[in-house]
Order: C-alpha cells, then structure tokens, then sequence
C-alpha cells in the first residue's frame, strides 16, 4: 500500500469517527485532533478504526506520541501496512 492509499484510508476513518470535518482541508503536518477538535472518546474511536481499515494496533504508549497525519502515516508504514 503506498503512503497515498494509507493516508486515503486514514482519512476515511476519521470522516466515519468526525463526518463534520472537511477532509481536504487537513493539514497533514498540523496536531490533528486540534484541527478537528477530536475528544477522547472520538481520538480513541479513531484508532479503532484505523485498526480496522489498516489493521494496525497502536498502543496507548504510541498514540500519545502521534499527532499529525504524517506521523500516523509513518506509523502505520513501518507496522505492517504494506
């Protein structure tokens, strides 16, 4: 799967968890849950799904190290996201 397909399908599962949120207007560098004001519950939601569509685990201990796109791209990328 190309960065493009990962990021693809991220933003799908944060247009399920967000469906306000106008996905093209995603900075892919800025914190993500502050551009689109995600709380707990919808951040934790999001992982779920990107578990989901991707079949990624991130951990707790992972998860609060990512806030941008980018970051979860690259996550997802080198954890078996081929």
């Amino acid at each position: 799967m190309t960065r493009d397909e990962i990021r693809n399908q991220l933003l799908a599962a944060l247009g399920e968890i967000a469906p306000e949120v106008e996905l093209p207007s995603i900075d892919p560098r800025r914190r993500l849950r502050q551009q689109v004001d995600l709380d707990s519950a919808d951040w934790l939601n999001f992982l779920v799904a990107v578990h989901d569509k991707l079949g990624v685990d991130i951990p707790d201990a992972e998860a609060g190290r990512l806030h941008t796109l980018e970051q979860i791209v690259d996550y997802c990328e080198g954890h078996g996201v081929a």
